[in-house]
């Protein structure tokens, strides 16, 4: 992409409009900080004339004094000035840096299930963590050193050009060759920063795989061969990383070529004046030093757009995801909600897939409110996919979903999930206390309310032998508790909720015989006064249901209770004599 091309300029207006300009008052002050900083190499080249032809020509003690005063106080400013402006750069980096993580994640966390499907965990931890940060340090960088930099070159160049014009000229002789080289090296930092990022995407993924599956790595003996899949990706990065660097280091090297030039000419053109006595040496060392503390400004410039290449490469990535939105918007207030609590569930003629792939083909059937409802069916029969509709985490296709009469599309997404408390088949606990995993930052749940919860779900049973009761940690994904504990867990957490429909999905699955009779001795009084959906495999455990909904290939294919459907002899009645006919 061309440097004319108007996309760097919408996407810096962005970034101020978004995060940097509500710091303007900082920013500005770091400016400020930094043009003061930068302003005194100026003045210390200007400060050289007076002591060569003052001090050193005529030997003059008062103008010893007071020259020799004015540098030890240029140095001395900008000692403060440099710590200041860094301190402040430093700041609004990790601010800015930190506010945009958080508006990040809070805009993921509004897109669909299909997002989450198409981009891995660890892809989206580098994309919050690793781009933002780069983004904000070239920026920051960007911004804090074009301002002492330019003041800096600036004031050299006023210096400069109030010696000799001429010599000032002589001096950017090769200045023209720079422009095209850097544009291309430009291009060159920015293709190979896209690529690093993406790869580090591919390497956060590939830890994230490993680490939350290091028991079938372990069991299946693929140490060796995770590690080599991780060192080529490795590889990978690193290869465009030493590119970039090279691009980057590319730019100053120009700079000096460049400068090489200058000084050869200004040493040819000026030295035979000061030999000629036409110009005094204290004139000819304030230039000369003047060009050569412009030697740094300029280095550090090139760098800077070299840095500002690798920031708009994040910035670029990162609002990539900014402007992703949900698939089906959904309204800013719900246009109607349940007439009734508890509510029925009804599905008329729901259509959903992904990409070309159909999973639900005009499923239609009804919940009866209060009542308890089964899907049965094989496996990729949809069954799930009814769960993330019912919960907003996915969006009909085609069709209604009704919710005691009310298509769930007309409501907010917070309003719709709030009638459901689901129980998966894998309870998801999170790396914190038992407490924080059951409450999950609710308001309003007292004691009593929690012993009951703990006491009908059967966690009081082991809670007595955890080292730290309800405050012992769950470990990651709940690795510190068995899988009937952390299934135990997550019904306790359903209760907790008191939503008027109950979602389980094999929700006693995990536990043992004994465990299983009493968690599903209470999940029958948790149903009560609800409307429950059950997903189920084992068809022993929803015989008592009050409807059976049989799925094949996305349809309703057959309807009834537990003895009706064995009488009818279709595909409920094949599915149980396989399950039982031993």
């Amino acid at each position: 992409m061309a440097e004319t091309d108007p996309a760097p300029t919408r996407l810096f207006r962005r970034y101020w409009r978004d995060f940097l300009g509500r710091r303007w008052k900082m920013l500005g002050l770091a400016i400020l900080v930094s043009v003061a900083e930068g302003s005194t190499l100026g003045a210390l080249s200007w400060l050289l004339e007076p002591l060569f032809d003052q001090v050193f020509a005529s030997r003059s003690t008062t103008a010893l004094a007071w020259v020799g005063t004015g540098i030890l106080a240029l140095f001395l400013f900008r000692a403060l000035t440099s710590i200041l402006g860094r301190h402040l750069i430093a700041r609004l980096n990790q601010e800015t840096a930190a506010d945009m993580q958080a508006a990040l994640l809070g805009h993921l966390l509004t897109l669909d299930g299909g997002f989450f499907q198409a981009n891995p965990p660890g892809s989206l931890i580098e994309r919050v963590q690793g781009d933002t940060v780069a983004a904000q340090a070239g920026m920051q960088l960007v911004v804090a050193g074009i301002a002492r930099d330019a003041v800096s070159l600036i004031g050299l160049f006023a210096v400069a050009l109030s010696i000799d014009p001429l010599w000032t000229a002589a001096a950017l002789v090769g200045a023209p060759l720079l422009l095209l080289p850097a544009l291309g090296l430009q291009r060159y930092i920015r293709r190979k920063t896209l690529q690093m990022r993406t790869e580090s995407g591919l390497r956060a993924t590939r830890l994230d795989e490993i680490f939350h599956g290091i028991a079938q790595v372990k069991l299946n003996r693929m140490e060796g061969y995770q590690a080599a899949r991780f060192r080529r990706i490795l590889n990978r990065i690193t290869r465009a990383e030493v590119k970039s660097a090279t691009g980057r280091a590319a730019m100053p090297a120009l700079v000096d070529i460049v400068t090489g030039l200058g000084f050869f000419a200004v040493l040819m053109l000026g030295g035979r004046e000061v030999v000629a006595g036409t110009r005094t040496t204290g004139e000819f060392m304030a230039f000369f030093t003047a060009m050569a503390l412009t030697f740094q400004p300029i280095r550090r410039l090139s760098d800077l757009a070299g840095q500002w290449q690798i920031s708009r490469a994040s910035l670029e990535r990162l609002y990539a995801l900014f402007d992703r939105h949900p698939q089906a918007s959904r309204p800013a207030q719900s246009r109607a909600l349940p007439a009734a609590l508890p509510p029925a569930i009804e599905f008329r003629a729901v259509d959903f897939g992904y990409d070309a792939t159909p999973v639900l083909r005009g499923l239609t059937f009804t919940a009866e409110a209060g009542k308890v409802t089964a899907l049965v069916g094989a496996s990729g029969a949809g069954k799930s996919t009814v769960f993330h509709l019912l919960t907003g985490l996915a969006e009909p296709q085609g069709g209604q979903i009704l919710l005691g009469g009310a298509d769930v599309t007309g409501m907010t997404l917070a309003d719709q999930r709030r009638h459901f408390a689901a129980v998966a088949q894998e309870a998801a606990l999170f790396d914190e206390t038992l407490r924080e995993n059951l409450i999950l930052g609710r308001d309003g749940i007292g004691g009593e309310r929690l012993a009951a919860a703990l006491a009908d779900a059967r966690v009081d049973e082991f809670l007595a032998r955890l080292p730290a009761g309800l405050d012992t940690p769950a470990g990651p994904r709940g690795s510190a508790l068995s899988g009937g504990q952390r299934q135990r867990i997550a019904i306790a957490r359903a209760l907790l909720a008191d939503a008027p429909v109950l979602l389980l999905d094999e929700a006693t699955s995990a536990l043992d015989a004994a465990s299983e009779t009493a968690v599903t001795e209470a999940l029958a009084r948790a149903q009560q006064g609800r409307t429950t959906l059950v997903i189920a495999h084992r068809l022993a455990t929803v015989r008592d249901a009050d409807r059976i909904v049989v799925m094949d290939e996305g349809r309703a294919v057959e309807t009834g209770s537990h003895d009706q459907l064995l009488a009818k002899g279709g595909l409920y009645a094949r599915l149980h004599a396989l399950q039982f006919r031993d």
